[in-house]
């Protein structure tokens, strides 16, 4: 029996200078993003303003034009494209009595806490939601107790939030040594690699750029199983947990092939602090093959947010290969490019030239 999806509305600000289409297309994404945490989207609020009012976030004439918006749809939940403040939080959950309210980081993180299958994933995700409610809480946890179930209350974790800020603290302390251990073994792994001489190749991109997709190519091609070894489909952030195979290129070269969590737009900090051991993946690699959707209006800017995570990182100094995926969706294919390999990782077109381009970036 399917679930009943809740009911939400969103709320967008347009901030000045920002163009119809970047706010547009931040508003799609955000739409993207609940109904990949099982939302269905039912009404859209949007206001131009300088800069949010620290109190409610949107006016107080939108305010009230938000309270008739989710008694009409008969909304479950406002979600906001931007993170809220405590403070902000606090006076729209009394403005908006009995209506659950999300910003743009506890939806992501909602859906994180759905995705993560390995120990290290949902240890990461509950680092990060802990982070996040830490500053939010009041008292002994009294607003979360009557929050209910649904999108921005799930996940590893949750039953801490009851708690006391020194037990949630206590709890962050013993993730954080936990993923030490993690991390400390995940550094073994690596200098093992390294001392055996195979090269690794990394997988990043945006999130849903087909990087699984093309990972799954290529172990069904190269790996000696000839299997596809991660889930892929076109739900935003699909993979979480870091997956390595080692596949053998032509002339029997063998290499290791990793695929990494998706990036985004103005991802949480709190979930960048949490992966980034994970992330870090991406700074060891010999080759990164930043996988971009071609077929994406946005592409650019995505690619942008991309380079930007991984200076972050300390990875921007890597060999960067740039594989503009999603051929097959484009009515013609672009001229050849220099800095870049175009295939579509669904037909496995373009493949061949990919292949020939990596190993010529290993010898």
């Amino acid at each position: 029996m399917e679930a009943v999806k809740e009911k939400a509305v969103l709320v967008g600000i347009r901030k000045r200078g920002e163009d119809d289409k970047t706010f547009a297309y931040r508003l799609e994404e955000l739409k993207g993003l609940t109904e990949a945490a099982g939302g269905e989207v039912v009404g859209v609020l949007t206001q131009a303003r300088e800069k949010p009012s620290p109190s409610i976030y949107i006016g107080k004439g939108k305010l009230e034009e938000l309270k008739h918006l989710t008694a009409e749809k008969e909304a479950d939940l406002v979600i906001f494209d931007q993170e809220l403040s405590p403070v902000q939080i606090r006076n729209l959950k009394e403005a908006l009595e009995g209506i659950k309210i999300v910003d743009r980081t506890l939806l992501i993180l909602d859906i994180f806490s759905q995705r993560a299958r390995s120990r290290e994933g949902i240890l990461q995700v509950e680092l990060a939601r802990l982070n996040y409610k830490l500053p939010r809480l009041t008292g002994k946890g009294k607003e979360m107790s009557r929050l209910g179930g649904g999108i921005g209350t799930r996940g590893a974790g949750e039953q801490k939030l009851e708690l006391d800020k020194r037990h949630i603290r206590r709890r962050i302390g013993e993730i954080e040594r936990q993923l030490e251990k993690v991390r400390k073994t995940r550094e073994l792994h690596r200098k093992k690699r390294q001392r055996s001489g195979l090269k690794e190749i990394a997988l990043v991109g945006y999130t849903n750029a087909g990087k699984s997709t093309l990972f799954n190519l290529l172990c069904r091609v190269l790996h000696e199983r000839k299997s596809e070894e991660v889930e892929a489909d076109d739900r935003l952030f699909q993979t979480l947990d870091t997956t390595t195979r080692r596949i053998k290129l032509k002339g029997g070269r063998e290499v290791l092939i990793t695929d990494t969590v998706g990036f985004i737009q103005d991802l949480p900090h709190h979930l960048v602090a949490a992966f980034r051991s994970t992330l870090e993946e991406t700074v060891y690699a010999d080759i990164l093959l930043h996988v971009v959707d071609i077929s994406d209006p946005e592409y650019l800017s995505k690619i942008e947010t991309v380079e930007k995570v991984l200076k972050d990182l300390g990875a921007d100094n890597q060999e960067i290969l740039t594989v503009y995926n999603k051929v097959d969706l484009l009515e013609g294919i672009p001229h050849e490019n220099p800095n870049g390999i175009y295939i579509s990782a669904r037909t496995g077109k373009g493949l061949e030239v990919l292949l020939e381009k990596i190993a010529g970036m290993l010898d």
